[in-house]
């Protein structure tokens, strides 16, 4: 498949343009590090916004940041890293998860709206997206939001791309907020817990007082996959709280005290805070062989234990995050009715991250849309996308 690489916004828009013109589809991607997710798009090209890189904005008084949707990711986290701030949405890297070795871009994350355990207390992705510069199906260039908080009028188109996984628009630039990064991390470890006995412990943790921002369930057989937690020889449920290191120490030892209940809480120290939840974060313990399918299902906390056992029982594997709201797993291919039967059962939603791209062509990726919602997303896609050019097939087939 050959790849189109515009340098600049307009390169891009007439990429698109000529496209249009000529009913032909497009496959959309920054470096391509997410092809395994979701349906695979059947395009004769590619193309890339990996070349709209670089930083063009990046005020850390008013904690805004504006790149090129071509940008690192890793880029993007050092330049805020060396002033001291961070990402509030915490995204992933889900190369090892994913299978691959391609360098994820913000434009991708935000394409995707990737968020990490601190979506629970500070929001996902979307939440912290200022402003975009897009090209739409028809090569028009699109803008909407600014760099500050209050300069959204009309609609809000930040919200509609981020997460439309490149079927409504190109990104070319966005531009978020950043926020302080804590100066330190503490994490409460309960040991030997069963998923429901553990989302009890995880609930509690996050409605206490103490500022919580982070709350997991790994399973043993996911714990052990972990070097910080290998040595408990069982599950791990693990609560985060940041901020100061004198704060970090008073509050975690006042909510060791309130989950006494559930049993004996050890105390992880920054270093190893950080390597935890980074694991957390990226869902390592899954990472698995290429035959192996990979889904994110998201249901209200009290129902994540019922579809972990659900997959488990289907020969898959699984952690919890958000405090059990988010189920990852990995399992055979012949569980995939089994996942999707859990979450429709519970009530929520799946997506399909990974999974061999015959079996990615058939299954419903994410769950099929009452009619009404469908209506309105086709022509929500009609309207951005008139002639279907921008990865076409990649949510729904068809759309």
């Amino acid at each position: 498949m050959s790849v189109l690489a515009p340098g600049s916004e307009a390169e891009l828009a007439a990429s698109i343009r000529s496209a249009w013109e000529a009913g032909e589809p497009l496959a959309i991607q920054g470096n391509g590090s997410k092809a395994a997710m979701l349906r695979p798009v059947q395009a004769a090209r590619t193309l890339s916004a990996r070349a709209l890189a670089g930083i063009s904005l990046y005020a850390p008084n008013e904690l805004i940041l504006e790149a090129g949707a071509g940008t690192t990711l890793a880029a993007v986290e050092a330049a805020v890293a060396a002033a001291g701030q961070q990402i509030i949405a915490e995204p992933p890297d889900l190369s090892a998860l994913l299978g691959t070795e391609a360098t994820q871009t913000i434009g991708g994350v935000v394409a995707a709206n990737l968020s990490g355990p601190r979506r629970v207390a500070a929001g996902a992705m979307r939440d912290h997206l200022l402003g975009i510069r897009a090209v739409n199906g028809t090569g028009e260039v699109i803008r909407s939001g600014g760099r500050v908080l209050k300069n959204v009028t009309g609609l809000d188109l930040c919200k509609l791309l981020a997460g439309s996984h490149g079927t409504l628009g190109v990104l070319s630039a966005v531009t978020i907020k950043v926020l302080p990064a804590a100066q330190a991390w503490g994490t409460l470890v309960l040991a030997g817990l069963d998923a429901r006995a553990a989302v009890a412990a995880l609930s509690a943790g996050l409605g206490s007082p103490y500022g919580v921002s982070g709350a997991a369930f790994l399973p043993a057989a996911a714990a052990a996959r972990v070097p910080a937690l290998a040595g408990l020889g069982a599950s791990a449920a693990l609560v985060r709280i940041e901020e100061f290191a004198d704060s970090v120490a008073y509050r975690t030892g006042r909510l060791r005290e309130d989950l006494a209940r559930f049993g004996r809480a050890d105390l992880l120290d920054d270093a190893t805070s950080r390597a935890v939840w980074r694991a957390v974060r990226d869902v390592t313990p899954l990472a698995g062989g290429p035959e192996e399918t990979v889904w994110r299902v998201s249901v209200r906390p009290s129902a994540g234990p019922g579809v972990l056992e659900a997959a488990e029982t289907a020969g898959g594997r699984g952690l919890l995050d958000w405090g059990g709201g988010l189920v990852w797993i990995a399992a055979p291919a012949a569980a995939a009715e089994a996942v999707m039967a859990a979450a429709r059962a519970a009530g929520g939603t799946w997506m399909l991250m990974r999974a061999p791209e015959t079996l990615r062509a058939v299954l419903p990726v994410v769950p099929p849309e009452p009619p009404a919602l469908a209506r309105l997303t086709r022509s929500v896609k009609a309207a951005f996308d008139p002639k279907g050019i921008l990865n076409p097939g990649r949510l729904f087939a068809g759309v």
